[in-house]
């Protein structure tokens, strides 16, 4: 507790719980997305390729908007970000409402993709500030990134804890398109708030030079992105198979809900990350935790129930979490800092890929044979990661020690 205390002792809370709420646009659009178009069509394939959409052009957009931030600064493209992201939310929500019954859906998932290319990674951006504001600060703990790495993975957590509950909480009073309209107020807010707060002018543009033309896509980095690939498709694959469950159980505004549960032990155990000694390395670690959340994804194969889910979905998040924390923080020791923006977004897209695959599988699965064949794609996301954490172990140690 002393190093989250010291942490956040260096910005002050103001930063914490703007960079926290700026971070729940991205978390609520894509189940967002989901629940809408699901229900404005009827169908689970169009609320999939919907919400996927919006994720695989995140995904696509995010490294480029984090070499920009490392060429130009943060400033200005967040804030083209947030106003840009503001107006395709809205504008999404207005198509939805507007299909006609019968209607080509085909538009929805044109128009997520034009809004999900501009919807910024603010947790992303947020972990890339942590080493220029320790480094700002006299007598800084040395621990500190240990600390704020597992902060930032457990508040990412966090928001896709809030992000889908809050969601949830909406379609459970109003209409489900009233999620985008509100996921969009959050981004126009918080977004541009977290632009313009004064940490970002310690993220400045990186000096013309041998350090901004290092190579970025390492092998060690490549091994890391897969792994937040295989992470990603868990997400995108259990927010489907949740929703198709919930639905056949007549309860489809549980959605948001149950799948918060998946971040509830999530962010308790990415919180206690930081406990662990020194000497319990990185690559280790990611090996035992991807280990450990494809040994609890497979109950979601037995399910039959809500209650039987929401167990499920609490075990399998205390393994997800330190996973995310650990690939995380093996990018930002094993890149320069030049590239360091280019770097945790490259994760953070394939984080989205991720979710865009595993989302539109298992939405095309689950309009065949239910929930069960959706949960067998986050059964197989979980291995992919972890023969990646196996696998690749070699190369990523030793960037470690060049």
């Amino acid at each position: 507790m002393q190093s989250y205390r010291h942490l956040f002792a260096l910005t002050g809370p103001l930063y914490v719980v703007i960079a926290f709420l700026g971070r729940l646009p991205l978390a609520m659009s894509q189940i967002a997305a989901l629940l809408a178009v699901s229900g404005a069509t009827g169908s689970y394939a169009a609320g999939g390729a919907t919400a996927g959409a919006l994720a695989i052009a995140n995904a696509i957009g995010a490294p480029v908007a984090g070499s920009l931030t490392d060429r130009v600064g943060q400033r200005p493209v967040l804030l083209v970000q947030s106003l840009v992201g503001t107006v395709g939310l809205l504008g999404l929500a207005a198509l939805t409402i507007t299909l006609d019954p019968g209607q080509p859906w085909w538009p929805l998932p044109a128009a997520a993709a034009v809004t999900g290319a501009f919807v910024p990674q603010i947790g992303t951006m947020a972990r890339v500030r942590w080493r220029p504001i320790s480094s700002a600060t006299p007598g800084a703990d040395p621990r500190v990134m240990d600390a704020a790495f597992s902060y930032e993975g457990s508040a990412d957590e966090a928001s896709f804890v809030l992000g889908p509950a809050l969601v949830g909480v909406i379609v459970a009073v109003a209409a489900p398109v009233t999620s985008l309209v509100v996921a969009a107020l959050l981004l126009g807010a918080f977004g541009t708030w977290f632009a313009l707060h004064p940490t970002v002018a310690l993220v400045g543009a990186a000096a013309p030079g041998p350090g901004s033309r290092v190579r970025l896509l390492t092998p060690a980095l490549l091994v890391l992105a897969g792994t937040q690939l295989g992470i990603g498709m868990v997400f995108g694959s259990i927010q489907t198979g949740t929703s198709v469950l919930a639905t056949q159980a007549g309860q489809p505004g549980l959605t948001g809900l149950l799948h918060a549960l998946l971040g509830v032990g999530s962010v308790l155990a990415g919180l206690a990350v930081v406990a662990l000694p020194e000497r319990v390395g990185h690559v280790r670690r990611l090996r035992v935790f991807t280990s450990a959340m494809a040994l609890l994804s497979l109950p979601l194969l037995l399910v039959g129930s809500l209650t039987s889910l929401a167990v499920a979905l609490l075990c399998l998040g205390v393994a997800i979490a330190p996973s995310m924390i650990t690939a995380f923080t093996l990018a930002e020791r094993t890149t320069p800092a030049r590239r360091l923006g280019a770097a945790m977004t490259i994760l953070a897209a394939m984080t989205g890929t991720g979710y865009a695959i595993g989302a539109a599988l298992a939405g095309r699965l689950a309009d065949l044979g239910g929930h069960q064949p959706a949960f067998a794609v986050t059964v197989v996301a979980t291995l992919v990661a972890t023969t990646l954490a196996w696998a690749g172990g070699h190369p990523v140690r030793r960037a470690l020690t060049t």
